[in-house]
């Protein structure tokens, strides 16, 4: 079978607002159609990305900023992070995991990802090892992105 993600949808309170946030990010602008004035769809792709964002009005009944933990890989964590700045966005310190990896185990065997303030370091990986160093930024509702450095990915990736 063959999947591939192809459309995030992001829920905001003001489309314009989300809409200049995202193209400052760099973000391009793929999509901007409002049918009425109650359906309103804005589509965005990250640099390099194919898979896109999109928000608007009449879109989607989640709460405005509860979107979570969204990727975006990145070659160089410290070099997308300066670049963001440098657009006005505001950006996290780049950190890494205390165990590796932004996850650990439970107790039992699950899997999960680490909220904010838990094991993490300042700084990047000390061996800059791929999916080890992060920095994190949130659109202006709170929808929280990660940036991820991969230099190599995993097997069959």
């Amino acid at each position: 079978m063959y999947m591939k993600l192809e459309l995030a949808v992001l829920p905001v309170s003001d489309v314009d607002r989300a809409k200049a946030f995202y193209e400052a990010a760099g973000f391009r602008l793929d999509l901007d159609k409002a049918v009425h004035t109650e359906w309103r769809a804005v589509h965005l792709t990250p640099p390099g990305s194919e898979c896109s964002v999109m928000f608007g009005t009449g879109l989607t009944s989640a709460e405005p900023g509860s979107a979570q933990g969204l990727y975006l890989a990145v070659l160089d964590i410290e070099e997308a992070r300066a670049e963001l700045i440098a657009r006005g966005i505001e950006v996290s310190e780049v950190f890494h995991d205390a165990g590796g990896l932004l996850f650990h185990g439970h107790e039992d065997g699950e899997i999960t990802h680490r909220r904010e303030g838990q094991g993490r370091l300042a700084g990047p990986h000390p061996d800059r090892a791929s999916y080890g160093s992060f920095a994190t930024f949130s659109d202006p509702d709170g929808n929280g992105w990660v940036l991820q450095e991969i230099k190599q990915r995993f097997p069959g990736r």
